[in-house]
């Protein structure tokens, strides 16, 4: 008999972690968090942030990695919008495993900029789970 193409939670790095989470990456490596993703059917949503030195720069970052749509405003409020709404819209979604890594950590993105944009994910992660959609969030600073 074939294997299930998608593997159950169990069988992931991911068995330990709650459904709907923000949290560091710690001792989870971004290969094998997207190894968990394709074997669950999630989507993988990772953007690298090590070069944004300000906040336009870190959403710069964001919708060019999250391949977001042009018309995004690049402001934490369109980030909420562009991760929720409009792929809820869009039809059933099986679950999402998003990596931010090196997220910057200097005057130009100080701490409450950091807390702003963990709070967007934050918050994305309750919409998710509200609609029972696995929405775990992965980060770094630089």
């Amino acid at each position: 008999m074939d294997a299930p193409l998608r593997k159950e939670l169990s069988e992931t790095p991911l068995k330990g972690v709650r459904s709907n989470i923000v949290q560091s990456i710690r001792a989870f490596r971004v290969q094998d968090l997207q190894d968990a993703a394709r074997s669950m059917g999630h989507h993988f949503l990772y953007a690298n942030l090590a070069t944004g030195q300000s906040k336009q720069e870190v959403l710069e970052l964001i919708a060019q990695q999250f391949m977001l749509p042009a018309h995004f405003g690049k402001n934490f409020d369109a980030l909420y919008d562009c991760m929720t709404d409009p792929v809820h819209k869009s039809g059933p979604q099986p679950g999402f495993i998003v990596v931010l890594e090196q997220i910057p950590a200097n005057a130009k993105f100080d701490k409450e900029a950091r807390e702003q944009l963990l709070d967007i994910f934050r918050d994305t992660a309750d919409y998710w789970a509200d609609r029972k959609i696995p929405f775990r969030c992965f980060y770094s600073f630089l």
